[in-house]
Order: C-alpha cells, then sequence, then structure tokens
C-alpha cells in the first residue's frame, strides 16, 4: 500500500484531515473551493468521490473558517458550504440520514425510522428500515397507516389476511414491493443464509414505529377469563403466554410455502405483492425509470413510487409532483438536489446513500448525479394513487414560441433561437443525459 492510501485511511481516525485529491480544474483554478476559483454557472462538485474539502469561498466572496469543523459531514453535504449563487432565501431542511436515526436492537434483528420528529419536513410519509437475521421474525401485527415496503438485500416471507379471510403469502427478494393497507394483518420473516433488510414506507409522517398493534401485546393485556371463552380453552393455559410484546425474534426455520399453508387456508383475491425491478422502464437518454402506482400494483391505493436509475453525469429533469410531496430514498451514489419554492426562495442539498430527501408537493426541482463514474439509484415516493409529475422541458415545449420567447429571451434574439429550437421536439426525457459544452461554445451566445 502506497503511503498516500495508508494515510488516508490512518488520518481520519486520529481526527485529522485526509490528505486533499486534486481536482481536475485544480491546474487552472487552483480547485474548486480555492479563493480564487471563479464559475459563475455553478458546476456540480463531486466533493467525496473527488476527496475534496468544501470552503466557503464563492467567484470572490467568502472567507475561511477559524473555529470547530466537522469535516466528513462538510464534505457530504458541500452546498451547504459553499451554496450555489442561485439559492436565496430560507427554507427547512429537507435532508436526513438515516445514519443518525435512533437504533432499536431486538434479538437478531434492529430496526430505525425516520418520521415526522426527525424530520420536520416529512409530514406525508414515515420511512422505517428493518433488518431481520435468518429465520428472524417481525410479529403479527397490523398498523393504522398503510404499509408500502421495498427490499434492500436478501430474502423475506410476507403473510397477509384480508377482510374476506383470504390469507396470503409470498416470499420475495431485493427490489420487489409489498403493501398492506390499513388494518390488516401480517408478518416478516426473514429467509436464506443473510436474512433480508428492507425500507418500510407508511402513508403519515407522524407513524412511529412503536405504536403498532402487536399479537402478544394484546393477549398479554387481555384477561386470561377472556382469552379462555374467546379460543375456547381453559384459562390456566394461557398462563404460559408472553408477558409482552415480542416485536421481532428468532423463529424457526419455515419450510416452502405449501408445507406451511393451514388447513383452512383459503387464497386471497388480493396481490400484496409486487416485483417492482420487472416493470418495463421509460428510458431516457441517461437513464431510466421504473413506475409503480395503483395502475400496475392496484392494492397499493395511497403510495406510488418510481425507481430511478440515473447514469454518470446524468440528471433527472427539472420537473414537479401536483399531488404530493416528493419522500426519496438514496439506494446508491451521490446527488445535488436544488429545490424551487416560489418568492425567491431555493435550496440546495446534497444526498448519499442510506440518506431521505423531502421535496413539498408542487416545488420545482431537479436530481443530479453528483459522479461522472458511478451511477445513481434513488426512491421517489408518494402519498397517493398515481405517479405525476410535470416536465419543464415539456412545458417549454408544448407552449407558444412566442409567449415562451417573450418570457425569457425578450431581448436577445440569438439565444432565444437556440432555446427554442431544444424544446421543439417538447419530448418528455424523464432522466437525461450528460451534456457538455465548452466555455468558448457557450460563450458565443
Amino acid at each position: 500500500m502506497r503511503v498516500s492510501e495508508l494515510a488516508s485511511l490512518l488520518l481520519p481516525t486520529l481526527g485529522l484531515a485526509a490528505p486533499v485529491k486534486q481536482h481536475p480544474l485544480a491546474s487552472r483554478h487552483g480547485g474548486p473551493y480555492a479563493r480564487n476559483h471563479n464559475d459563475p454557472y455553478d458546476r456540480k462538485v463531486d466533493s467525496v468521490g473527488e476527496g475534496l474539502h468544501p470552503e466557503p469561498y464563492r467567484n470572490g466572496l467568502g472567507t475561511s473558517v477559524l473555529g470547530p469543523r466537522n469535516r466528513n459531514r462538510e464534505q457530504q453535504d458541500p452546498d451547504m458550504v459553499r451554496p450555489p449563487s442561485t439559492d436565496h432565501g430560507s427554507m427547512p431542511s429537507m435532508r436526513w440520514s438515516f445514519a443518525d436515526s435512533h437504533t432499536r436492537i431486538e434479538e437478531n434483528g434492529w430496526t430505525r425510522q425516520t418520521t415526522v420528529r426527525e424530520l420536520p419536513s416529512s409530514k406525508q410519509i414515515a420511512g422505517v428500515n428493518m433488518r431481520l437475521d435468518e429465520g428472524v421474525i417481525r410479529e403479527l401485527h397490523w398498523h393504522k397507516e398503510a404499509e408500502w415496503a421495498y427490499v434492500l438485500a436478501g430474502n423475506v416471507r410476507v403473510t397477509a389476511l384480508d377482510v374476506e379471510g383470504g390469507s396470503f403469502i409470498d416470499d420475495l427478494s431485493e427490489g420487489d414491493l409489498w403493501y398492506f393497507p390499513s388494518g390488516h394483518p401480517h408478518s416478516l420473516q426473514g429467509l436464506g443464509p443473510n436474512g433480508t433488510e428492507f425500507l418500510l414506507v407508511f402513508d403519515d409522517g407522524g407513524f412511529s414505529e412503536e405504536s403498532t398493534f402487536i399479537l402478544t401485546d394484546w393477549l398479554a393485556h387481555t384477561p386470561k377469563s377472556v382469552l379462555s371463552e374467546n379460543f375456547r380453552l381453559p384459562p390456566e393455559l394461557f398462563e404460559h403466554l408472553p408477558a409482552g410484546e415480542k416485536y421481532i425474534f428468532q423463529g424457526s426455520t419455515p419450510g416452502s410455502i405449501d408445507e406451511e399453508k393451514p388447513a383452512a387456508f383459503k387464497k386471497s383475491k388480493l396481490q400484496f405483492t409486487h416485483h417492482m425491478l420487472d416493470t418495463p422502464p421509460k428510458i431516457g437518454s441517461g437513464g431510466q425509470a421504473r413506475i409503480v402506482d395503483s395502475r400496475n400494483f392496484p392494492i397499493s391505493k395511497t403510495i406510488a413510487a418510481g425507481h430511478l436509475s440515473i447514469g454518470p453525469g446524468s440528471m433527472r429533469e427539472m420537473h414537479w409532483h401536483p399531488n404530493a410531496d416528493e419522500w426519496s430514498f438514496f439506494l446508491k451514489g451521490r446527488a445535488r438536489v436544488t429545490i424551487f419554492a416560489a418568492e425567491g426562495n431555493a435550496r440546495t442539498f446534497d444526498y448519499m446513500a442510506g440518506d431521505v430527501g423531502v421535496i413539498p408537493q408542487n416545488m420545482g426541482h431537479f436530481i443530479e448525479n453528483l459522479s461522472d463514474e458511478e451511477d445513481l439509484e434513488v426512491l421517489e415516493i408518494f402519498r397517493a394513487d398515481q405517479f405525476m409529475d410535470f416536465s419543464l422541458f415539456q412545458w417549454m415545449g408544448e407552449t407558444p414560441a412566442r409567449l415562451v420567447r417573450d418570457h425569457v429571451f425578450q431581448h436577445h434574439p440569438k439565444a432565444a433561437e437556440a432555446f427554442l429550437k431544444s424544446v421543439e421536439g417538447a419530448e418528455k426525457d424523464v432522466i437525461k443525459g450528460l451534456y457538455y459544452k465548452s466555455p468558448e461554445a457557450e460563450g458565443e451566445l
């Protein structure tokens, strides 16, 4: 191992900054965070990928930091340290990391949540990240809220019951979904050698994992005489019940689905699961998007979602959602998002794998892949029955050219001509590919 590589590993453990890697622009500008660096176009900087440490300098403004610093956090959210010149006004935080959420540790499993208590802007949706080892059970339970889930890794068995007494059992793997409407009882169990990990989504930001209706909790708080009457068994039998909720616990190894079906099994008419990654994608010039909502997953009446794969240097085009807040979960890569909130307010946030982002309904935004080498994967989730968005590009292309010209380039005919030509086809490009224009060509306009 080279000395520079060894230093980059050891210095952070000693509370020291690792050596700063040179950015491609360093030879001409001294690096994008140098005092003398000038960028009137606010280009993205992948501070994590390039090993750079953000500094509060921008186009001749700003100065150094003299006080204490958390350089690792600054590197993960560089546009807070050096925001684009277009940011303005005030906006509550729209970013949270599950790494900052309290973890509840149980027998061979754990859980942590992001709700309105952790992220006040997360008003419509709450998320729970849960891990179950092989054979570990999230016990039989139900919720006031509907539950939607995405399998992050491993394999899991789900069971459910519908209101007509129909039973449902299915085994799922990475990229699969389930949806249980409000009040529908269900259970989860990790399968295979490594169990499972998944993201749970609830259609109320005020949800708490602690408020679940749990089988053993109910039984423990019901008089044994009542249990005796209900199940037609001697009351002393119920002295052997658990004293309280089991919640997450090690269970026995399940057999096949056919082996597990109870004698009274009646197959549910409802399909509680869906294979999201098998959904035909919408192909863009820089990636693809898979949309799952009530149109192709009929039971999912309150949650719609998109799985986005954004190629290196590409972006989710400028758009907004008219029917719900966007609750994003970042699966892979690094992103820059600027949110436009009207009244001159705009704020830029940066995200990494494991982060949650919120974009309030109707606020304009984009998602830009900070890396020019790695894909960005993100889930866009909405408390809605259908996925809806408006494309700025499409809007400009389908509006009379004269009207567009008068709005954006009224006194610059050459720029107006180039802009109108670019939106002429009005084709919606959900993921836009990398576009590069040299400074010399940009100067021609």
